[in-house]
């Protein structure tokens, strides 16, 4: 197995639930680092709804492996930012058997 090309910055994010003051919560995403990655598109998939396509494209994206209970440590639920790009992470595990690298399944959808 060849090393990662950590190439790409992307910014890894957790939701945060807020009061609003009125009796409900507003969901925001807090920023928690920077981190280099590898991303590799899968086999992009289209659906269509009464009134909005939504186009969503599985990820591969590798990243270094951090401590567990490490705020640098990518978790389900949490989300990375390219940009305007978002990538939802859907499960994580160890890239290879010394365990320097995480890869996590991720999913961007885009809504057309």
């Amino acid at each position: 197995m060849s090393l990662p090309r950590l190439n790409r910055p992307l910014v890894l994010e957790e939701a945060v639930r807020t009061q609003d003051g009125a009796g409900g919560a507003r969901l925001t995403w807090q920023a928690l680092g920077t981190l280099w990655a590898e991303v590799t598109p899968g086999t992009g998939v289209e659906r269509a709804g009464e009134f909005v396509r939504l186009a969503s494209v599985p990820f591969r994206i590798v990243v270094r492996a951090s401590p567990q209970g490490s705020a640098q440590r990518p978790r389900p639920e949490q989300r990375f930012r390219d940009g305007a790009r978002i990538f939802r992470i859907l499960a994580v595990a160890e890239h290879d058997l010394g365990q320097h690298y995480l890869v996590c399944f991720a999913r961007e959808e885009i809504a057309a």
